[in-house]
């Protein structure tokens, strides 16, 4: 069971929803009818694309993450803004039909596919031992024996091992590029928070076992056909990532993309998972993930930064100060962000902005807020 009480209380949207159906078509409204200033609201746009990340994964990636385990797209595109209110198309600069690396976004994609795994009782508490159920040899340790689903989706797991190649460690620069780190003690399970994508691969490769089938295929079928997204994103493995499973050879997914592979979607879809979780994981009259899940996976965890089960939280007004403290976000390298305001009902998705600008950008969106 998840628990019943959560810290985050998603406000009361005002207005009637819409959602926009299969394919591109999706119906606009013009900002001054939406409840912004036009005029104020073409400045965010402005600064968002006037503030582009200069990172350029395909000359840059094995420098900064280390050696690579999957495909790397061999050029990036430009910056690209979607925002969204109601569920209406209101802004739309860029290419935003261009399908990019979306980076640690993924990891927030990963997150619902461990809801979809709890809704259908595939996981029975998220804090029971993830090796109750995964007996590969991954949690047979003292020490990993004690790891739960919780501790996997909070960043806590303190998970101790290999996965493709990479050790939880993060030691050495061949491997690990400038994110290389010094080697310290490991703590007990659930005590310290640490953004490993290690551990994130092994969270996907128990997720794996459990649906014995491939997850981009999972998150397909339950949550992206449903909402009308396109069939052109894709969630791609490294070239070493394949696990048999019932006699069958499957690739287990990554959390990310810091090794290569990972997400590749366009701003479009991303927008569409976005409005999904302003409505509380409810597609129209269909209710894709359980708002229980919802609400725990934006509730924020004991131990380490504003974050949930692996999205971003605002609960403490430090993340953004310029936000409400009901927002929320997918975060990924390069800038490529959705970001999520039920106190405004509004959906964000920003491609390659610079660091240490997003706040602002908040400030000046909000500002052209006018009711």
């Amino acid at each position: 069971m998840l628990r019943t009480t959560a810290f985050f209380l998603f406000a009361t949207l005002a207005s009637a929803q819409y959602f926009p159906p299969q394919g591109v078509a999706w119906q606009k409204r013009p900002a001054a009818d939406a409840g912004f200033d036009p005029k104020k609201l073409q400045a965010a746009l402005a600064f968002a694309l006037n503030h582009e990340n200069t990172w350029d994964y395909a000359k840059d990636q094995e420098r900064v993450f280390g050696r690579k385990l999957g495909s790397v797209p061999a050029s990036r595109g430009a910056a690209n803004v979607v925002i969204v209110r109601d569920g209406y198309l209101i802004a739309e600069l860029g290419d935003t039909l261009r399908v990019e690396p979306v980076y640690s976004v993924a990891k927030s994609f990963l997150s619902t596919v461990a809801g979809l795994t709890v809704d259908r009782g595939k996981i029975r508490d998220v804090r029971d031992p993830v090796r109750a159920l995964i007996r590969d040899g991954g949690y047979d340790s003292p020490h990993n024996s004690r790891v739960t689903w919780q501790h996997h989706l909070q960043q806590t797991s303190e998970w101790e091992g290999e996965m493709w190649g990479k050790r939880h460690d993060f030691v050495g620069r061949p491997e690990f590029g400038t994110a290389e780190q010094k080697p310290r003690d490991l703590t007990p399970p659930g005590e310290h928070y640490q953004y490993n994508d290690v551990r994130i691969n092994r969270l996907s490769l128990s997720l794996l076992r459990l649906w014995r089938e491939p997850l981009p295929d999972v998150l397909r079928r339950l949550v992206m056909d449903p909402i009308g997204a396109s069939h052109d994103w894709k969630w791609l493995g490294y070239d070493n990532s394949a696990v048999e499973i019932e006699g069958h050879k499957i690739v287990s997914v990554p959390g990310g993309t810091r090794w290569g592979g990972g997400i590749h979607m366009h701003s479009r879809d991303l927008a569409r998972f976005g409005l999904l979780f302003l409505n509380r994981g409810r597609w129209a009259n269909r209710q894709i993930l359980s708002e229980k899940w919802v609400s725990a996976a934006v509730t924020p965890g004991p131990v380490g930064p504003d974050y949930g089960y692996l999205w971003w939280l605002n609960t403490k007004g430090k993340q953004w100060p310029s936000a409400p403290r009901s927002s929320f976000a997918a975060l990924g390298n390069g800038g490529n962000i959705i970001w999520v305001d039920p106190d405004h009902r509004l959906v964000v998705v920003l491609r390659w902005l610079a660091n240490g600008t997003f706040d602002e950008f908040v400030r000046l969106l909000l500002a052209s807020v006018v009711r």
